[in-house]
């Protein structure tokens, strides 16, 4: 698929970029050659491939879950200026 240069400059229009006219020919032949090889990777059958989030075969170490420093409630609470109800509150910041 080529891109034309009017093409380009509608795009550049949208995305709110600034293509000058003399880097307009070299920007337009090298986004058709992106849509190109963006075309070529599309005929590929890729049906049966499993996806993936990592090439490698690994698996993540993980951590046991587990508490590492339990919050005394009423000690993080008698800091607070204002509560109610074991929750702070915070003035009002939307009408």
């Amino acid at each position: 698929m080529s891109v034309t240069s009017r093409d380009l400059e509608k795009m550049a229009l949208l995305a709110r970029l600034e293509i000058t006219e003399t880097d307009l020919p070299d920007v337009t032949e090298r986004f058709s050659r992106v849509l190109s090889l963006v075309n070529e990777l599309n005929t590929i059958d890729t049906d049966g491939v499993i996806p993936m989030s990592n090439p490698h075969d690994m698996e993540q170490r993980l951590r046991e879950d587990s508490i590492a420093h339990p919050s005394d409630r009423e000690a993080l609470m008698a800091s607070a200026p204002a509560q109610q109800d074991g929750y702070f509150l915070v003035p009002k910041v939307i009408d």
